[in-house]
């Protein structure tokens, strides 16, 4: 029989926010273990949970953008279950009625290269758990992180393979960032992935027992726990075996998966609705003013920068980078030069960024005095650098080393007088039909101005002469 992998992703993510989602203390990552923590995250007796209204606010923005439908009647319920992490022994979470549903994104269809809609069931307000640090033989845990706010991503099973499943993610990710609801640092833990796979006979409309793979955090990871996973599954049943449903972590340096426990359901979490929280209303109001706060898509922003004149290809490189994006309009307001932009922003200034800062000022007045003849883009390379790594201005720093270019053509023609009559061999070769060896002329002439004039002009002026 042929078999094909069904999966669908969990993707927790989260929040942008100063503090956690049901107390005061500071939501940042890292500090000193167990200091950002009070009696409500730690679930100390008479302590009370009040609701962040900023991560409602980057919930529904979150809903609006993976073109999901809004709960207006929002509800929190009790998750029960026992690790040395979870200080309550319960979480906080939404089953029955999630702040946001029925929605979806599109990627590029593995197979045949069209796009692919991929739906969202489900998208719910929790809070994060601790962590736990393994060493020496002992066990540690640090509360900092219980009670950050995190939003879950629940996709329907629509993705075929691994390639798909990091695509997805990737995608999320984009939206995410460029929407301001989550820093995606997958490093510190702010966007991970929990991945269910199962195989199925292709063609049926039935789905495979599945198992599940948790917290994976790289694209990289993602594919291969997919793909490696399938193919587990796949081994067992041509080994006339069944495939079990059960929660595996997935080694990413031997690639495979390993059993850790039977898979938990809904029912073995004992689901109540939260008695310290009241039910959450959001108002058609508030929703509008989400709506018209928010920013301009990924998808959208690409369609313009192609519409500007930027290949599919170099909207995308801008597009992936938050520091790109903000560094190409704020320049693009300078110059009005889309694409003389983008080809600074993805060549020299990609490398410059680690060394330093690139200011848009400075780097769209270099591309203007580039545009308008009045230094070579040699010149205009060594300005910016110049910027960057010692602060430099670029208008005195360009008079201050003479790269203005050169508007004297007698000076030029001087100079190439000069080179032509010490390089009487390579003047022989061109005439001979050798166009290197024109070339060596030009770039003894530039050597001799400094970059001060054009190829083009030297070029010429060589011509004239000869």
């Amino acid at each position: 029989m042929e078999f094909e992998t069904v999966c669908g992703l969990e993707v927790h993510t989260e929040l942008l926010t100063k503090t956690k989602v049901f107390c005061s203390c500071e939501a940042a990552f890292g500090g000193e273990p167990n200091t950002r923590c009070c009696e409500v995250c730690c679930g100390m007796p008479g302590a009370l949970p009040t609701v962040n209204a900023r991560v409602v606010e980057l919930a529904v923005r979150c809903g609006l953008a993976l073109n999901c439908e809004i709960t207006r009647y929002n509800k929190f319920d009790r998750k029960n279950y026992f690790y040395p992490d979870l200080p309550k022994a319960y979480q906080i979470s939404q089953l029955y009625l999630p702040i946001c549903k029925n929605g979806f994104v599109e990627i590029n269809d593995s197979v045949n290269g069209k796009k692919k809609k991929i739906r969202i069931h489900e998208i719910h307000i929790e809070e994060d758990a601790g962590k736990l640090i393994h060493q020496n033989g002992k066990s540690l845990v640090n509360y900092n992180r219980a009670g950050v706010p995190l939003l879950e991503i629940v996709s329907e099973p629509d993705l075929s393979n691994g390639t798909e499943a990091a695509e997805y993610t990737k995608k999320l990710r984009e939206i995410l960032l460029l929407c301001g609801i989550s820093d995606c640092k997958m490093q510190e833990g702010s966007l991970r992935a929990d991945v269910n796979v199962s195989v199925r006979e292709k063609g049926s409309a039935a789905l495979g027992k599945r198992t599940e793979m948790k917290n994976l955090s790289s694209f990289a990871a993602i594919k291969a726990a997919v793909d490696n996973e399938a193919k587990r599954q796949l081994s067992v049943i041509g080994n006339g075996g069944s495939v079990i449903q059960e929660t595996r972590r997935f080694d990413e340096k031997t690639q495979a998966s390993l059993p850790m426990r039977s898979k938990e359901e809904a029912m073995d979490y004992k689901y109540f609705p939260e008695p310290d929280i009241p039910p959450l209303v959001i108002s058609g109001e508030f929703i509008g003013s989400v709506k018209a706060s928010m920013p301009e898509l990924p998808d959208e922003k690409r369609a313009r920068y192609v519409s500007l004149g930027l290949t599919p290809y170099d909207a995308e490189l801008i597009c992936s980078d938050l520091k790109l994006i903000a560094l190409f309009e704020k320049t693009l307001e300078i110059t009005d030069a889309p694409k003389e932009t983008a080809n600074w922003l993805l060549g020299e200034v990609t490398v410059l960024l680690k060394c330093g800062e690139v200011e848009a000022e400075k780097l769209g007045e270099i591309i203007n005095l580039l545009l308008d003849g009045k230094i070579t883009r040699d010149s205009a390379k060594r300005t910016l650098e110049a910027c960057v790594k010692e602060g430099a201005e670029p208008l005195a720093f360009i008079k201050e080393n003479a790269l203005e270019i050169v508007n004297d053509l007698s000076l030029v023609g001087d100079i190439a007088e000069r080179i032509i009559s010490e390089n009487p061999k390579a003047v022989s070769e061109y005439k001979e039909g050798k166009e290197k060896a024109l070339n060596f002329l030009v770039g003894q002439c530039m050597r001799e101005l400094r970059g001060k004039a054009t190829a083009d002009s030297v070029r010429k002026a060589i011509l004239e002469i000869i």
